[in-house]
């Protein structure tokens, strides 16, 4: 099952604990149920079930002077075709500075062009 796919069957609580872990970054479970404004062991099944599913990895720490969890987003899986303009990728990837005269630029751009038709 893809990470998507798990999405769709999540609960609301479960929805607004990966997006709470997701805009954060990474949250300390001892705060997530806190934030979520549930009980602790609401926010610990969350936790889990998340984990269990892919969507966020658990990592035992101590905060506070307590063993808890630290609760961060996996890693998804990346769809680079927008990247793409038919089998060369964008020359912009990695550039500071973005030259729009360059020829790499303009043979991808042709390459888009072509790919509509």
């Amino acid at each position: 099952m893809s990470a998507s796919e798990a999405e769709q069957d999540l609960s609301s609580d479960e929805r607004a604990g990966l997006e709470l872990i997701r805009e954060s970054g990474g949250i300390h479970q001892s705060d997530f149920w806190k934030e979520l404004d549930i009980s602790s062991r609401k926010g610990s099944r969350i936790a889990e079930v998340l984990e269990s599913l892919g969507l966020i990895k658990r990592t035992e720490t101590v905060y506070n002077g307590h063993t808890t969890y630290y609760l961060e987003p996996a890693a998804r899986d990346l769809d680079f075709a927008m990247l793409m303009a038919g089998d060369m990728l964008s020359p912009l990837i990695g550039e500071e500075e973005i030259n729009a005269n360059s020829n790499a630029f303009s043979q991808w751009l042709m390459n888009l062009a072509y790919e509509e038709y």
